[in-house]
C-alpha cells in the first residue's frame, strides 16, 4: 500500500469550489494536518482524496475507459425539465450537517 506525502508549504493551486460537510473529528485532523504541514486546509483536503481516489482501481479502469469513450454530442435535442416538487418535499426539514471552514490562512 502507499503512503500520502504531503509536501510542505505547498498550496498555490487553481481550485473549483466544492460543498460538503464532513464529521467534526475529522474537520478536526484536517485543520491539524494544515497546521503541521504549513499548508491550507484546502491543499491538505485536495491531496487526501487525490490518494483515495489513486488506490481506488476500479474507478481507475472506469476513468480509463470514460475518456477513450466519450460520449456523444446529440444535436437537435431538447434537454428534459424536471418535475417541480411539491411545496411540501420541498419544506421538509433536512439533518443539520456538521460543515468544516475550509478557508486556512
Amino acid at each position: 500500500m502507499s503512503r500520502l506525502k504531503l509536501q510542505h508549504g505547498v498550496s498555490r493551486i487553481r481550485r473549483a469550489k466544492l460543498q460538503s460537510s464532513i464529521d467534526q473529528t475529522i474537520a478536526d485532523d484536517i485543520d491539524l494536518m494544515a497546521t503541521w504541514s504549513n499548508n491550507e486546509t484546502q491543499y491538505v483536503i485536495n491531496e487526501l482524496l487525490r490518494f483515495a481516489i489513486a488506490q481506488e482501481e476500479d474507478f481507475l479502469k472506469y476513468k480509463a475507459s470514460a475518456a477513450a469513450n466519450p460520449p456523444r454530442n446529440t444535436i437537435g435535442t431538447k434537454p428534459s425539465t424536471s418535475p417541480i416538487k411539491p411545496a411540501s418535499e420541498t419544506a421538509a426539514k433536512p439533518e443539520a450537517p456538521v460543515s468544516v471552514n475550509a478557508t486556512h490562512a
